[in-house]
Protein backbone atom coordinates (compact mmCIF):
# COMPACT_ATOMS: atom_id res chain seq x y z
CA UNK A 1 0.00 0.00 0.00
CA UNK A 2 1.06 3.51 -1.23
CA UNK A 3 2.49 5.89 1.38
CA UNK A 4 -0.74 7.76 3.51
CA UNK A 5 -2.46 11.09 2.22
CA UNK A 6 -4.48 12.71 4.56
CA UNK A 7 -7.49 12.60 1.96
CA UNK A 8 -7.98 10.73 -0.66
CA UNK A 9 -11.00 12.20 -3.48
CA UNK A 10 -12.32 9.91 -6.09
CA UNK A 11 -13.23 11.62 -9.34
CA UNK A 12 -11.90 15.20 -10.68
CA UNK A 13 -14.95 16.21 -11.95
CA UNK A 14 -17.35 19.72 -11.21
CA UNK A 15 -17.23 18.79 -7.44
CA UNK A 16 -13.75 16.92 -6.57
CA UNK A 17 -11.81 19.42 -8.63
CA UNK A 18 -13.12 22.23 -6.32
CA UNK A 19 -12.53 20.34 -3.19
CA UNK A 20 -8.81 19.58 -3.99
CA UNK A 21 -8.43 22.63 -5.02
CA UNK A 22 -9.44 24.38 -1.51
CA UNK A 23 -8.56 21.63 0.16
CA UNK A 24 -4.93 21.94 -0.74
CA UNK A 25 -5.17 26.04 -0.06
CA UNK A 26 -3.94 24.90 3.32
CA UNK A 27 0.44 23.30 2.50
CA UNK A 28 -0.08 20.88 5.91
CA UNK A 29 -3.31 18.48 3.94
CA UNK A 30 -1.77 16.23 1.24
CA UNK A 31 -4.35 15.27 -1.10
CA UNK A 32 -4.44 12.73 -3.51
CA UNK A 33 -7.16 12.70 -6.48
CA UNK A 34 -7.63 10.25 -8.76
CA UNK A 35 -9.35 10.54 -11.81
CA UNK A 36 -10.28 7.55 -14.71
CA UNK A 37 -10.26 9.37 -17.80
CA UNK A 38 -7.67 11.46 -19.29
CA UNK A 39 -6.44 14.73 -18.73
CA UNK A 40 -8.12 16.37 -20.88
CA UNK A 41 -9.12 16.28 -25.06
CA UNK A 42 -8.25 18.66 -27.65
CA UNK A 43 -11.58 19.97 -28.21
CA UNK A 44 -12.97 20.06 -24.98
CA UNK A 45 -11.49 23.99 -24.88
CA UNK A 46 -14.25 24.69 -27.86
CA UNK A 47 -17.50 25.12 -26.17
CA UNK A 48 -18.78 23.39 -29.25
CA UNK A 49 -17.18 20.23 -27.90
CA UNK A 50 -20.32 19.56 -25.84
CA UNK A 51 -21.49 18.14 -29.63
CA UNK A 52 -18.02 17.24 -30.90
CA UNK A 53 -17.42 14.50 -27.75
CA UNK A 54 -21.39 13.78 -27.14
CA UNK A 55 -20.22 10.18 -28.58
CA UNK A 56 -16.27 9.97 -28.00
CA UNK A 57 -15.02 7.20 -25.97
CA UNK A 58 -11.93 9.27 -25.28
CA UNK A 59 -13.67 11.89 -23.28
CA UNK A 60 -16.65 10.35 -21.68
CA UNK A 61 -18.24 7.43 -20.42
CA UNK A 62 -20.88 6.10 -23.05
CA UNK A 63 -23.16 5.01 -20.82
CA UNK A 64 -27.02 4.20 -21.87
CA UNK A 65 -29.91 3.82 -19.90
CA UNK A 66 -32.03 0.43 -19.88
CA UNK A 67 -34.71 -0.20 -22.47
CA UNK A 68 -38.07 0.93 -20.41
CA UNK A 69 -41.93 1.19 -21.58
CA UNK A 70 -42.12 4.66 -20.95
CA UNK A 71 -39.29 5.70 -22.94
CA UNK A 72 -40.43 3.42 -26.33
CA UNK A 73 -37.68 0.60 -25.17
CA UNK A 74 -35.16 3.16 -26.26
CA UNK A 75 -31.70 2.56 -24.77
CA UNK A 76 -31.06 6.25 -24.09
CA UNK A 77 -27.49 7.68 -24.33
CA UNK A 78 -25.75 8.92 -20.49
CA UNK A 79 -22.89 10.71 -22.25
CA UNK A 80 -20.66 11.30 -18.46
CA UNK A 81 -17.49 13.16 -18.62
CA UNK A 82 -14.01 11.40 -18.72
CA UNK A 83 -11.05 13.63 -18.04
CA UNK A 84 -10.13 16.28 -15.54
CA UNK A 85 -12.98 18.17 -15.41
CA UNK A 86 -15.27 15.62 -15.65
CA UNK A 87 -18.43 16.72 -17.18
CA UNK A 88 -18.01 20.04 -16.67
CA UNK A 89 -15.36 19.23 -19.57
CA UNK A 90 -18.20 18.14 -22.31
CA UNK A 91 -21.25 19.90 -20.98
CA UNK A 92 -23.13 22.35 -22.39
CA UNK A 93 -21.99 24.95 -20.22
CA UNK A 94 -25.33 26.57 -19.49
CA UNK A 95 -24.51 28.35 -15.74
CA UNK A 96 -27.65 27.72 -13.39
CA UNK A 97 -27.79 28.23 -9.65
CA UNK A 98 -31.37 26.50 -9.28
CA UNK A 99 -34.18 28.56 -7.17
CA UNK A 100 -33.86 29.97 -3.07
CA UNK A 101 -36.93 27.50 -3.01
CA UNK A 102 -34.51 24.62 -4.17
CA UNK A 103 -32.46 24.58 -1.40
CA UNK A 104 -34.71 25.62 1.24
CA UNK A 105 -36.57 22.43 0.71
CA UNK A 106 -33.70 20.38 1.41
CA UNK A 107 -32.89 21.93 4.57
CA UNK A 108 -36.58 21.03 5.54
CA UNK A 109 -35.63 17.11 4.42
CA UNK A 110 -33.08 16.89 6.93
CA UNK A 111 -30.37 18.46 5.47
CA UNK A 112 -29.37 20.75 7.64
CA UNK A 113 -27.08 23.65 6.44
CA UNK A 114 -27.80 23.70 2.85
CA UNK A 115 -30.95 25.99 2.87
CA UNK A 116 -30.67 29.49 0.75
CA UNK A 117 -29.16 31.47 2.98
CA UNK A 118 -26.50 28.76 3.89
CA UNK A 119 -25.18 28.22 0.25
CA UNK A 120 -25.89 31.43 -1.84
CA UNK A 121 -22.50 32.76 -0.20
CA UNK A 122 -21.27 29.88 -1.71
CA UNK A 123 -22.34 30.50 -5.31
CA UNK A 124 -21.06 33.89 -5.22
CA UNK A 125 -17.86 32.69 -4.13
CA UNK A 126 -17.66 30.34 -6.50
CA UNK A 127 -18.32 32.88 -9.53
CA UNK A 128 -16.39 35.75 -11.26
CA UNK A 129 -19.20 37.31 -13.11
CA UNK A 130 -18.67 39.45 -16.32
CA UNK A 131 -22.48 40.83 -16.89
CA UNK A 132 -24.00 43.35 -15.20
CA UNK A 133 -23.02 44.22 -11.44
CA UNK A 134 -25.57 42.48 -8.26
CA UNK A 135 -24.72 42.10 -4.56
CA UNK A 136 -26.03 38.42 -5.40
CA UNK A 137 -23.64 38.22 -7.86
CA UNK A 138 -19.88 36.88 -7.40
CA UNK A 139 -16.49 38.97 -8.36
CA UNK A 140 -13.60 37.27 -8.43
CA UNK A 141 -14.36 33.86 -8.00
CA UNK A 142 -12.41 30.82 -9.71
CA UNK A 143 -15.31 30.22 -12.29
CA UNK A 144 -15.75 32.74 -15.28
CA UNK A 145 -19.39 33.08 -15.93
CA UNK A 146 -20.41 35.06 -19.00
CA UNK A 147 -23.66 36.00 -20.54
CA UNK A 148 -23.68 34.93 -24.25
CA UNK A 149 -22.49 37.35 -26.09
CA UNK A 150 -23.93 36.00 -29.44
CA UNK A 151 -26.19 38.38 -31.86
CA UNK A 152 -29.15 37.25 -34.24
CA UNK A 153 -32.66 38.59 -34.92
CA UNK A 154 -34.04 35.33 -34.12
CA UNK A 155 -33.64 36.21 -30.48
CA UNK A 156 -35.01 39.57 -30.39
CA UNK A 157 -37.89 38.04 -32.31
CA UNK A 158 -37.92 35.33 -29.71
CA UNK A 159 -37.76 37.97 -26.69
CA UNK A 160 -40.56 39.54 -28.16
CA UNK A 161 -42.69 36.80 -28.94
CA UNK A 162 -42.25 35.50 -25.40
CA UNK A 163 -43.34 38.91 -24.46
CA UNK A 164 -46.45 38.59 -26.61
CA UNK A 165 -47.26 35.23 -25.05
CA UNK A 166 -47.20 36.55 -21.54
CA UNK A 167 -44.02 35.57 -20.62
CA UNK A 168 -41.65 38.03 -18.85
CA UNK A 169 -37.69 39.40 -19.48
CA UNK A 170 -35.24 38.61 -17.09
CA UNK A 171 -31.79 40.05 -16.83
CA UNK A 172 -30.32 38.13 -14.36
CA UNK A 173 -31.85 34.06 -13.75
CA UNK A 174 -29.32 33.19 -11.71
CA UNK A 175 -30.74 36.03 -8.96
CA UNK A 176 -33.42 35.11 -6.37
CA UNK A 177 -35.97 35.44 -8.86
CA UNK A 178 -35.21 32.95 -11.73
CA UNK A 179 -38.56 33.57 -13.61
CA UNK A 180 -38.20 34.82 -17.37
CA UNK A 181 -36.34 34.83 -20.50
CA UNK A 182 -33.07 35.83 -20.90
CA UNK A 183 -29.80 35.14 -22.67
CA UNK A 184 -27.88 32.19 -21.46
CA UNK A 185 -25.18 32.33 -18.67
CA UNK A 186 -22.47 30.39 -19.39
CA UNK A 187 -19.44 28.86 -17.69
CA UNK A 188 -16.81 30.36 -20.98
CA UNK A 189 -14.48 32.94 -20.72
CA UNK A 190 -13.54 35.15 -24.17
CA UNK A 191 -15.02 32.16 -26.24
CA UNK A 192 -13.29 29.41 -24.88
CA UNK A 193 -15.12 26.48 -21.87
CA UNK A 194 -13.91 27.41 -18.12
CA UNK A 195 -14.50 23.74 -16.91
CA UNK A 196 -13.67 22.98 -13.30
CA UNK A 197 -10.38 21.79 -14.73
CA UNK A 198 -9.58 25.13 -15.85
CA UNK A 199 -10.65 27.11 -13.09
CA UNK A 200 -9.84 25.14 -10.33
CA UNK A 201 -7.95 22.40 -10.63
CA UNK A 202 -5.03 23.48 -13.07
CA UNK A 203 -3.79 26.77 -11.12
CA UNK A 204 -3.50 24.07 -8.05
CA UNK A 205 -1.80 21.23 -9.69
CA UNK A 206 1.50 23.16 -9.26
CA UNK A 207 1.04 22.55 -5.27
CA UNK A 208 3.78 19.93 -3.93
CA UNK A 209 0.78 18.88 -1.60
CA UNK A 210 -1.73 17.60 -4.87
CA UNK A 211 -1.04 14.26 -6.60
CA UNK A 212 -3.34 14.18 -9.40
CA UNK A 213 -3.12 10.59 -11.01
CA UNK A 214 -5.33 10.17 -14.52
CA UNK A 215 -6.33 6.73 -16.01
CA UNK A 216 -7.00 5.89 -12.34
CA UNK A 217 -9.91 3.71 -12.25
CA UNK A 218 -11.15 2.86 -8.66
CA UNK A 219 -11.90 -0.67 -8.20
CA UNK A 220 -13.54 -0.41 -4.61
CA UNK A 221 -12.94 1.39 -1.20
CA UNK A 222 -10.70 -0.65 1.61
CA UNK A 223 -12.41 -0.96 4.81
CA UNK A 224 -11.96 -2.16 7.80
CA UNK A 225 -14.83 -2.94 9.91
CA UNK A 226 -16.65 0.23 9.68
CA UNK A 227 -13.91 2.80 8.77
CA UNK A 228 -12.81 3.52 5.12
CA UNK A 229 -9.05 3.51 5.10
CA UNK A 230 -8.08 3.73 1.66
CA UNK A 231 -9.04 3.03 -2.04
CA UNK A 232 -7.76 -0.10 -4.40
CA UNK A 233 -7.51 1.38 -8.36
CA UNK A 234 -5.59 0.75 -11.21
CA UNK A 235 -3.36 2.77 -12.62
CA UNK A 236 -2.13 1.98 -16.60
CA UNK A 237 -2.36 -1.73 -16.34
CA UNK A 238 -1.03 -1.58 -12.64
CA UNK A 239 -3.13 -2.54 -9.48
CA UNK A 240 -2.75 -0.29 -6.51
CA UNK A 241 -3.66 0.60 -2.99
CA UNK A 242 -3.64 4.01 -1.43
CA UNK A 243 -4.29 4.74 2.14
CA UNK A 244 -6.40 7.73 3.34
CA UNK A 245 -5.28 8.96 7.09
CA UNK A 246 -8.06 11.44 7.51
CA UNK A 247 -10.85 10.33 4.86
CA UNK A 248 -12.04 9.24 1.47
CA UNK A 249 -14.27 11.83 -0.19
CA UNK A 250 -15.94 10.05 -3.54
CA UNK A 251 -16.84 12.81 -6.19
CA UNK A 252 -17.34 10.26 -8.95
CA UNK A 253 -20.70 11.70 -9.61
CA UNK A 254 -24.68 10.29 -9.69
CA UNK A 255 -23.87 7.60 -12.25
CA UNK A 256 -20.78 6.22 -10.82
CA UNK A 257 -20.74 7.08 -7.38
CA UNK A 258 -22.93 4.43 -6.28
CA UNK A 259 -21.86 2.05 -8.47
CA UNK A 260 -17.62 2.14 -6.43
CA UNK A 261 -20.06 1.84 -3.16
CA UNK A 262 -21.79 -1.17 -4.42
CA UNK A 263 -18.83 -2.90 -5.54
CA UNK A 264 -17.51 -2.21 -1.98
CA UNK A 265 -20.13 -4.36 -0.25
CA UNK A 266 -22.17 -1.14 0.44
CA UNK A 267 -25.53 -0.77 -0.22
CA UNK A 268 -28.58 -2.98 -0.79
CA UNK A 269 -28.41 -6.61 0.14
CA UNK A 270 -30.07 -7.66 -2.50
CA UNK A 271 -28.48 -6.06 -5.06
CA UNK A 272 -25.09 -7.39 -3.30
CA UNK A 273 -25.35 -10.28 -3.23
CA UNK A 274 -27.02 -11.02 -6.80
CA UNK A 275 -23.80 -9.85 -7.86
CA UNK A 276 -22.23 -11.79 -5.76
CA UNK A 277 -21.02 -8.96 -3.60
CA UNK A 278 -20.27 -9.88 0.24
CA UNK A 279 -22.38 -7.25 2.39
CA UNK A 280 -19.90 -5.00 4.30
CA UNK A 281 -22.51 -2.44 5.13
CA UNK A 282 -25.93 -2.73 4.25
CA UNK A 283 -27.17 0.64 3.56
CA UNK A 284 -30.10 0.22 0.61
CA UNK A 285 -30.94 3.71 -0.07
CA UNK A 286 -27.66 3.47 -2.35
CA UNK A 287 -28.39 3.43 -6.34
CA UNK A 288 -32.04 4.86 -5.53
CA UNK A 289 -33.70 8.16 -5.56
CA UNK A 290 -32.79 8.86 -9.27
CA UNK A 291 -33.79 11.78 -11.33
CA UNK A 292 -32.76 13.39 -14.21
CA UNK A 293 -34.42 15.87 -16.85
CA UNK A 294 -36.17 14.33 -19.55
CA UNK A 295 -35.77 17.09 -22.59
CA UNK A 296 -38.54 17.42 -25.46
CA UNK A 297 -37.83 19.38 -28.71
CA UNK A 298 -39.69 21.10 -31.20
CA UNK A 299 -38.40 22.07 -34.58
CA UNK A 300 -39.76 24.29 -37.14
CA UNK A 301 -37.96 25.69 -40.43
CA UNK A 302 -36.63 29.07 -40.81
CA UNK A 303 -38.17 31.34 -43.52
CA UNK A 304 -34.98 33.32 -43.54
CA UNK A 305 -32.11 31.19 -43.72
CA UNK A 306 -29.46 33.75 -42.14
CA UNK A 307 -31.10 33.27 -38.72
CA UNK A 308 -30.04 29.61 -38.53
CA UNK A 309 -26.66 28.26 -38.05
CA UNK A 310 -28.07 24.69 -39.85
CA UNK A 311 -27.51 27.54 -43.08
CA UNK A 312 -24.31 29.22 -41.63
CA UNK A 313 -22.23 26.54 -39.88
CA UNK A 314 -22.78 24.12 -42.92
CA UNK A 315 -20.53 23.31 -46.09
CA UNK A 316 -17.90 26.63 -46.23
CA UNK A 317 -20.09 28.24 -44.14
CA UNK A 318 -18.71 25.85 -41.03
CA UNK A 319 -14.93 26.79 -42.65
CA UNK A 320 -16.65 31.19 -42.66
CA UNK A 321 -17.47 30.10 -38.91
CA UNK A 322 -14.28 28.34 -37.87
CA UNK A 323 -12.30 31.51 -38.73
CA UNK A 324 -14.63 33.43 -37.05
CA UNK A 325 -14.18 31.88 -33.68
CA UNK A 326 -10.48 31.87 -34.24
CA UNK A 327 -10.18 35.31 -35.12
CA UNK A 328 -12.70 36.86 -32.96
CA UNK A 329 -14.09 34.30 -30.26
CA UNK A 330 -17.49 34.52 -31.46
CA UNK A 331 -19.78 32.93 -33.47
CA UNK A 332 -21.40 29.11 -33.73
CA UNK A 333 -17.77 27.63 -32.75
CA UNK A 334 -18.55 29.74 -28.85
CA UNK A 335 -21.84 29.06 -27.86
CA UNK A 336 -23.15 26.84 -25.10
CA UNK A 337 -26.56 24.71 -25.56
CA UNK A 338 -28.90 26.97 -25.74
CA UNK A 339 -27.77 30.49 -26.08
CA UNK A 340 -31.59 31.73 -24.58
CA UNK A 341 -33.54 30.33 -21.77
CA UNK A 342 -36.25 30.54 -20.61
CA UNK A 343 -37.82 29.63 -16.61
CA UNK A 344 -41.42 29.85 -17.12
CA UNK A 345 -44.80 28.27 -14.85
CA UNK A 346 -46.91 25.83 -16.53
CA UNK A 347 -49.73 27.21 -14.29
CA UNK A 348 -50.52 30.98 -13.38
CA UNK A 349 -50.79 29.47 -9.72
CA UNK A 350 -47.24 28.13 -8.67
CA UNK A 351 -45.42 29.94 -6.70
CA UNK A 352 -41.55 29.50 -8.58
CA UNK A 353 -41.30 28.48 -12.68
CA UNK A 354 -41.39 24.56 -13.02
CA UNK A 355 -40.34 24.38 -16.90
CA UNK A 356 -37.15 25.20 -18.79
CA UNK A 357 -36.97 26.45 -22.28
CA UNK A 358 -34.03 26.52 -24.50
CA UNK A 359 -34.20 28.69 -27.67
CA UNK A 360 -31.61 27.17 -30.14
CA UNK A 361 -30.87 28.96 -33.40
CA UNK A 362 -30.59 25.56 -35.05
CA UNK A 363 -31.71 22.14 -35.25
CA UNK A 364 -29.80 18.56 -35.12
CA UNK A 365 -30.67 15.36 -36.82
CA UNK A 366 -29.94 12.80 -34.37
CA UNK A 367 -28.60 13.43 -30.65
CA UNK A 368 -26.29 10.46 -30.65
CA UNK A 369 -24.33 12.16 -33.41
CA UNK A 370 -25.20 15.82 -33.02
CA UNK A 371 -25.54 16.13 -36.92
CA UNK A 372 -26.69 19.17 -38.75
CA UNK A 373 -30.17 19.01 -39.97
CA UNK A 374 -29.92 19.68 -43.77
CA UNK A 375 -32.19 22.90 -44.01
CA UNK A 376 -31.78 25.93 -41.95
CA UNK A 377 -34.37 25.74 -38.93
CA UNK A 378 -34.50 26.75 -35.46
CA UNK A 379 -35.54 24.29 -32.12
CA UNK A 380 -37.09 25.11 -28.64
CA UNK A 381 -36.22 22.44 -25.92
CA UNK A 382 -37.91 22.10 -22.39
CA UNK A 383 -37.76 20.09 -19.69
CA UNK A 384 -39.44 20.14 -16.31
CA UNK A 385 -37.38 21.73 -13.54
CA UNK A 386 -37.95 19.15 -10.47
CA UNK A 387 -39.29 15.75 -11.62
CA UNK A 388 -41.26 13.69 -9.61
CA UNK A 389 -40.40 10.71 -10.87
CA UNK A 390 -37.75 8.48 -9.30
CA UNK A 391 -35.79 5.70 -10.33
CA UNK A 392 -32.24 3.66 -9.85
CA UNK A 393 -28.92 3.16 -10.63
CA UNK A 394 -27.23 -0.13 -9.58
CA UNK A 395 -24.23 -2.90 -10.63
CA UNK A 396 -24.57 -5.72 -13.21
CA UNK A 397 -22.09 -7.45 -11.94
CA UNK A 398 -18.70 -7.39 -9.25
CA UNK A 399 -16.45 -6.68 -12.15
CA UNK A 400 -15.59 -2.86 -12.26
CA UNK A 401 -15.25 -2.51 -15.94
CA UNK A 402 -19.06 -3.30 -16.58
CA UNK A 403 -21.12 -0.26 -16.76
CA UNK A 404 -24.21 0.24 -14.19
CA UNK A 405 -28.03 -0.52 -14.96
CA UNK A 406 -29.76 2.80 -15.34
CA UNK A 407 -33.08 2.96 -15.05
CA UNK A 408 -34.71 6.56 -15.70
CA UNK A 409 -38.54 5.86 -15.44
CA UNK A 410 -39.15 9.22 -17.15
CA UNK A 411 -42.96 10.04 -17.05
CA UNK A 412 -43.42 7.93 -14.22
CA UNK A 413 -45.54 10.46 -12.57
CA UNK A 414 -48.66 11.62 -13.25
CA UNK A 415 -47.38 15.42 -12.70
CA UNK A 416 -44.69 15.01 -14.60
CA UNK A 417 -46.90 14.01 -17.39
CA UNK A 418 -48.69 17.31 -17.27
CA UNK A 419 -46.02 19.42 -17.00
CA UNK A 420 -44.23 18.12 -19.60
CA UNK A 421 -47.28 17.92 -21.67
CA UNK A 422 -48.05 21.93 -21.10
CA UNK A 423 -44.55 22.81 -21.18
CA UNK A 424 -44.99 21.40 -24.80
CA UNK A 425 -47.67 23.80 -26.02
CA UNK A 426 -45.75 26.57 -24.16
CA UNK A 427 -42.86 26.15 -26.86
CA UNK A 428 -45.98 26.73 -29.79
CA UNK A 429 -46.93 29.60 -27.91
CA UNK A 430 -43.97 31.49 -27.86
CA UNK A 431 -43.15 30.16 -31.39
CA UNK A 432 -46.09 30.71 -32.63
CA UNK A 433 -46.81 34.80 -31.36
CA UNK A 434 -46.72 37.45 -34.22
CA UNK A 435 -43.27 38.45 -33.69
CA UNK A 436 -42.48 35.30 -35.10
CA UNK A 437 -44.38 35.38 -38.18
CA UNK A 438 -41.58 36.96 -40.56
CA UNK A 439 -39.05 33.96 -39.74
CA UNK A 440 -41.18 31.22 -38.27
CA UNK A 441 -41.92 28.25 -40.82
CA UNK A 442 -43.75 24.75 -40.62
CA UNK A 443 -43.25 22.77 -37.58
CA UNK A 444 -41.05 20.13 -38.76
CA UNK A 445 -41.18 17.95 -35.62
CA UNK A 446 -43.33 16.90 -34.41
CA UNK A 447 -45.82 18.30 -36.84
CA UNK A 448 -48.75 20.07 -35.53
CA UNK A 449 -50.74 16.76 -35.69
CA UNK A 450 -49.28 15.58 -32.47
CA UNK A 451 -51.93 18.19 -30.01
CA UNK A 452 -53.79 15.86 -27.40
CA UNK A 453 -52.16 15.13 -24.51
CA UNK A 454 -51.80 11.46 -25.54
CA UNK A 455 -50.15 12.52 -28.81
CA UNK A 456 -47.55 14.93 -27.17
CA UNK A 457 -46.77 12.33 -24.75
CA UNK A 458 -46.10 9.39 -26.90
CA UNK A 459 -44.08 11.47 -29.01
CA UNK A 460 -41.60 12.83 -26.12
CA UNK A 461 -41.47 8.93 -24.99
CA UNK A 462 -40.65 8.07 -28.12
CA UNK A 463 -37.83 10.63 -29.36
CA UNK A 464 -36.98 12.52 -26.25
CA UNK A 465 -33.08 12.12 -24.77
CA UNK A 466 -32.13 12.91 -21.23
CA UNK A 467 -31.03 16.79 -20.60
CA UNK A 468 -27.77 15.18 -18.80
CA UNK A 469 -28.33 15.87 -15.09
CA UNK A 470 -28.59 12.99 -13.22
CA UNK A 471 -28.48 13.18 -9.38
CA UNK A 472 -29.95 11.72 -6.37
CA UNK A 473 -28.40 7.89 -5.86
CA UNK A 474 -26.93 8.77 -2.67
CA UNK A 475 -28.95 11.05 -1.24
CA UNK A 476 -28.42 13.27 1.60
CA UNK A 477 -31.02 13.58 5.05
CA UNK A 478 -31.78 11.43 7.59
CA UNK A 479 -33.54 8.22 7.53
CA UNK A 480 -33.57 4.73 5.77
CA UNK A 481 -34.20 6.66 2.02
CA UNK A 482 -30.70 8.56 2.25
CA UNK A 483 -27.13 7.49 2.37
CA UNK A 484 -25.15 10.86 3.64
CA UNK A 485 -25.94 12.57 6.37
CA UNK A 486 -25.35 16.47 6.13
CA UNK A 487 -22.13 16.60 6.50
CA UNK A 488 -21.81 14.45 3.64
CA UNK A 489 -20.60 11.24 6.33
CA UNK A 490 -21.78 7.83 4.64
CA UNK A 491 -24.01 6.89 7.50
CA UNK A 492 -22.84 4.09 9.76
CA UNK A 493 -19.42 4.49 8.41
CA UNK A 494 -16.64 6.34 9.43
CA UNK A 495 -13.93 7.84 6.85
CA UNK A 496 -15.81 8.35 3.92
CA UNK A 497 -18.22 11.05 2.52
CA UNK A 498 -20.09 12.01 -0.41
CA UNK A 499 -19.57 15.15 -1.90
CA UNK A 500 -21.28 15.31 -6.05
CA UNK A 501 -24.31 15.39 -7.57
CA UNK A 502 -25.79 12.00 -6.32
CA UNK A 503 -26.19 13.70 -2.80
CA UNK A 504 -28.74 16.27 -4.30
CA UNK A 505 -32.36 15.35 -2.08
CA UNK A 506 -34.27 16.68 -5.03
CA UNK A 507 -33.65 18.08 -8.52
CA UNK A 508 -31.64 22.02 -8.30
CA UNK A 509 -34.05 23.45 -10.77
CA UNK A 510 -32.26 24.16 -13.79
CA UNK A 511 -28.82 22.58 -15.38
CA UNK A 512 -26.62 20.90 -12.75
CA UNK A 513 -23.12 21.92 -13.20
CA UNK A 514 -22.98 24.89 -10.86
CA UNK A 515 -24.40 23.18 -7.66
CA UNK A 516 -22.34 20.30 -8.17
CA UNK A 517 -19.74 22.76 -8.09
CA UNK A 518 -20.84 24.47 -4.98
CA UNK A 519 -21.26 20.88 -3.15
CA UNK A 520 -17.36 20.57 -3.63
CA UNK A 521 -16.66 24.30 -1.91
CA UNK A 522 -19.38 22.94 0.44
CA UNK A 523 -17.35 19.89 1.24
CA UNK A 524 -13.88 21.87 1.58
CA UNK A 525 -15.54 23.91 4.09
CA UNK A 526 -17.28 20.96 6.13
CA UNK A 527 -13.64 19.23 6.22
CA UNK A 528 -11.92 22.49 6.91
CA UNK A 529 -14.49 22.68 9.84
CA UNK A 530 -13.56 19.60 11.50
CA UNK A 531 -17.45 18.53 11.07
Amino acid sequence: MEAAYDYIIIGAGSAGAALASRLTENPTVSVLLLEAGRAKHFYSQFPISYGLLIAHAGANWLYESEPEEGTANRQIPVPRGKLLGGSSAINGLVWVRGQPLDYDTWAQMGARGWSWQDVAPLFKRIENFEGPGSAERGRGGPQHVSIVPDENPLYDALFEAATQAGYRINPDYNSEDQEGVAKTQASILRGRRMSTYDSYLKPAMSRSNLRVLTEATTRKLLLEGKRCVGVAYRHRGQSLEARAGREVILCAGAVASPQILELSGIGNPDVLQRCGIAVAHALPAVGENFRDHINARIIWKAKDPRVSYNFKARGMGAVAEALRYLTTGGGFFSLPSGPLVAFLKTRPDLATPDVQMHLIPYSIKDPKTRKLQDFPSFTIACYQLRPESLGSIHIRSADPDAHPAIRFNFLGDRIDQQVMAEGFRMMRRIAGAPAMDHLRGEEFSPGARVDTDEAILAYIRGNSQTAYHPIGTCRMGQGPRTVVDETLKVHGLSGLRVADASIFPTMPSGNTNAPSIMVGEKAADILRSGA
